[in-house]
């Protein structure tokens, strides 16, 4: 789905590239015009989304980065820039939680609090704490000094970065990726403000609930069946189901072209089925 969007001649830099939503993201430029740098901390599901967007003619290219690095962010944008050319549009998709910075319960217990093998809130580990808002805020903090960097020689550009239902509403259970999200939101709106004199355009897309690798172990069980929190969440989605990746593409493109989104600027972007419109009654 390109709705028309013409990116020909753009090069595009899509962190998180590797991963489901942002896979799709990458070839849906891809099929746009744009030459596409797909960075990822693991290089081979990079590559296979590369290889994909070759096999339909695009152009592509596969870049290890650790967003959470600066220095190795720095190399890849050196990577892209000897390849493609200077960054016209950023894409911030790299994210996550951790187990570790998970409770079990969504209200507190004191059962769960006595039991050595349960995990109350006063049992997430502050590590895990620290490198989920790492790799969800500082993961799109360092990219954007790298990359941006380029954008203000040229005085124009398109940073979009990946937020999440979250950010409006936190869900129980994972604190450390819902107050991370929210901070996503609010640097995006805080970039919108501070680029906006350099012709940069900075929104974000707030995902609601769709399946990836990530979290498909959470929403069905060993066998494909769908766990209690799946049906928690399909119950506060008056659209009853899961999006699928490509129903965020008509957001993505429409922020990334500059013809049809020239004004618009600081923005989160619902694309979530209803959840935030629904009330639960």
């Amino acid at each position: 789905m390109t709705n028309g969007t013409d990116l020909t001649g753009k090069t595009a830099v899509v962190t998180g590239g590797g991963g489901t939503l942002c896979g799709e993201f990458s070839k849906a430029l891809a099929a746009c015009g744009a030459k596409v740098a797909v960075l990822n901390r693991t290089e081979n599901k990079a590559q296979a989304v590369v290889d994909a967007i070759r096999s339909e003619g695009g152009q592509a290219v596969a870049v290890q980065a650790d967003v959470c690095d600066k220095e190795s962010v720095r190399a890849a944008r050196e990577i892209v820039a000897d390849t493609f050319g200077l960054c016209d549009i950023l894409i911030n998709g790299a994210g996550g939680n951790r187990p570790e910075a998970t409770s079990d319960d969504e209200f507190f217990s004191m059962d769960t609090l006595n039991d050595p093998n349960g995990k109350s809130f006063f049992d997430l580990e502050i590590r895990a704490f620290s490198s989920v808002f790492d790799l969800n805020l500082i993961g799109t903090v360092i990219p954007t000094q790298e990359f941006a960097r380029d954008m203000v020689k040229k005085s124009g550009g398109v940073i979009i970065n990946v937020s999440s239902m979250n950010a409006f509403s936190p869900l129980t259970k994972i604190p450390a990726y819902s107050a991370a999200k929210s901070a996503v939101s609010n640097f995006t709106m805080w970039l919108a403000v501070h680029f906006a004199k350099c012709g940069i355009r900075v929104n974000a897309i707030a995902p609601g609930f769709f399946v990836s690798s990530q979290n498909r172990s959470l929403l069905f069980d060993e066998h494909g069946a769908p766990t209690p929190r799946t049906g928690k969440i399909l119950a506060a989605t008056p659209m009853g189901r899961f999006g699928r990746p490509e129903e965020l593409l008509g957001t993505l493109l429409w922020l990334a072209d500059d013809r049809a989104s020239s004004f618009v600027t600081g923005i989160i972007v619902p694309v979530d089925g209803g959840f935030s419109a629904y009330s639960g009654v």
